[in-house]
């Protein structure tokens, strides 16, 4: 995940098992998407009725590239008043998997009908010890990327040259990619060269 995840409670006393059982449960999300940029997590107490008595409301916002933000909300209901909390967050993590896995899905197929050999982009500098590294696009302009922006768990197999195709969006400090895939792995050296005749840019 690219960012921290957040998590709040309200009218819910915050414990070391409900913040250890909400990021065990965030991890299985990362297996089904292993390019999830943020998550934010809400668990709140509410007052459902006078009847009912307090009851709580679990609320997963997950942020993905090129997609509508997923949203997953599970509340108590009556038939289910005495439900305990730890039972309400993994029933929506739950559905938020499912939810993934589907989008997931739809964007596996989305990235496959483009052609085997369409090069989009080259790996122009990596750093894997810090997880990061910079595209250069065919046109010579620089583009960030973070390591969990490879598809496939790709990332240890990219050095420069690599011929890759990619998703550009506008991230907080400029372009940035995502949804990279590996292209043209065994032409890496002939690819590095054309980079030569690319013009430099500089990143601001």
């Amino acid at each position: 995940m690219q960012v921290p995840p957040e998590i709040s409670y309200e009218g819910v006393e915050k414990t070391a098992a409900l913040d250890e059982l909400i990021l065990n449960q965030i991890a299985k999300l990362e297996k089904v998407c292993n390019y999830i940029v943020s998550a934010r997590i809400a668990v709140e107490s509410y007052t459902q009725s006078r009847h009912t008595g307090n009851a709580y409301r679990v609320r997963i916002d997950i942020h993905i590239p090129h997609a509508q933000n997923m949203v997953v909300k599970r509340v108590s209901v009556a038939s289910r008043e005495f439900e305990p909390l730890p039972t309400i967050i993994k029933r929506a993590f739950k559905s938020a998997e499912r939810q993934l896995a589907k989008l997931t899905e739809i964007k596996r197929r989305e990235v496959k009908s483009h052609p085997d050999n369409e090069v989009t982009a080259f790996v122009d500098r990596i750093f894997r010890d810090e997880g990061y590294g910079f595209l250069r696009a065919l046109d010579g302009h620089q583009v960030y990327f973070h390591r969990n922006s490879c598809l496939h768990g790709e990332w240890e197999r990219l050095t420069a040259g690599t011929g890759v195709r990619y998703t550009e969006e506008l991230g907080d400090k400029g372009p940035q990619a995502s949804s990279i895939e590996i292209v043209n792995k065994p032409g890496a050296r002939e690819m590095h060269a054309d980079l030569h005749d690319l013009p430099l840019l500089t990143l601001k």
